[in-house]
């Protein structure tokens, strides 16, 4: 079997995306640091790079002929590659559905027409497609199952193999993207000289250049570590999370969380009137009510991080609240085993 993801220990399969499948013996055509331009102002000044990505992705696909097409969120590309794929008679999965729920609606009618089997890991997510009479698998979400995957260390071990000091830590998530990491971090770091009781840690991507994080971080003291996200969270008292899935992660380990998040100005003011959602947190949008604090744009700054990090830190009966929200949170995601799930769905349907 020939796939663009691995369904099967005997199959052979290329891939679009990160490092970690390489691992388990997959093929990279081409790093998604390539392709991820976050905001509507990034996607048209990088028009002519997406443009030529397609037609590269569309070019291997003819070459590879795979036997089937597993997509992965990113809409506005992998929507056109579905509808190329489905052309030449490929069978198209969608796994990870895109948030269409959150604005262009009408992908779903899209989503409809091209894509033969969609996975869905929110559980909100198949009432969503239900409405608009489209059949998904709900299979979970594979974080649980990292995240039981992920070998834990003590407090103490973490400590002394990163050679860190004894203070109780507040960490820093400031996402995975440069343009994200610059305006996150940046504002972030300016907490650091108010906490001296606290040590702050960093959670770094080795997709990210480490002299990139000590332009940010100058003389700041401030610790930052790579591979280490997993655990700087669950050792730390707090955390700072730019919004994303990390804000899922920090929920799932237990750790009281603000969440932030500031884009190009144009692409905020767009997006501000075209997505129709309450939420920007996976977190508080999976509960329907605001479980963690959301710091957006203009309100993300020093007076409102600092209150927002106070208040999780020092007042018992809000970190309470959170950790007992974090736990209903946890049983909303179903079982672990999406995973597996997902590819047991996915090797039935090609079978």
């Amino acid at each position: 079997m020939k796939a663009m993801l691995n369904i099967a220990p005997d199959s052979e399969f290329r891939y679009w995306g990160g490092d970690k499948m390489q691992a388990v013996g997959g093929i990279l055509v081409k790093h998604y640091r390539d392709l991820a331009f976050m905001g509507f102002a990034e996607v048209i000044l990088n028009l002519s790079t997406i443009l030529l990505n397609l037609k590269f992705c569309k070019n291997d696909i003819t070459n590879y002929s795979p036997d089937i097409l597993i997509l992965i969120d990113y809409p506005g590309f992998n929507l056109r590659i579905a509808e190329f794929a489905k052309k030449k008679g490929i069978k198209v999965v969608y796994y990870i559905s895109p948030q269409i729920w959150a604005w262009k609606r009408n992908r779903v009618f899209k989503i409809k027409k091209v894509v033969d089997k969609m996975l869905v890991i929110l559980p909100f997510e198949k009432d969503f497609y239900a409405k608009y009479g489209v059949k998904v698998n709900f299979v979970g979400h594979p974080l649980l199952d990292a995240l039981e995957n992920e070998k834990s260390i003590s407090k103490q071990s973490f400590i002394a193999e990163n050679k860190l000091s004894n203070k109780p830590i507040i960490a820093i998530l400031p996402g995975s993207r440069k343009q994200e990491v610059t305006a996150m971090l940046n504002k972030m770091l300016l907490l650091v000289p108010h906490y001296s009781e606290y040590q702050f840690i960093i959670a770094g991507v080795t997709t990210l250049d480490i002299n990139f994080y000590h332009n940010i971080i100058g003389d700041k003291d401030a610790k930052l570590l790579f591979n280490n996200t997993n655990s700087i969270i669950e050792h730390a008292n707090a955390a700072l999370v730019t919004s994303g899935t990390a804000t899922l992660e920090t929920a799932l380990i237990g750790t009281p969380e603000v969440v932030c998040y500031k884009g190009n100005r144009i692409s905020y003011e767009i997006a501000k009137r075209i997505v129709d959602i309450k939420y920007i947190s996976l977190v508080n949008l999976i509960m329907d009510r605001e479980v963690v604090v959301e710091l957006i744009q203009a309100n993300f700054n020093y007076n409102t991080l600092k209150s927002a990090l106070d208040d999780i830190l020092f007042d018992s009966t809000k970190r309470n609240q959170i950790i007992n929200d974090y736990k209903e949170l946890k049983s909303k995601l179903g079982n672990k085993g999406a995973s597996k799930r997902a590819a047991e769905i996915i090797a039935g349907f090609v079978s």
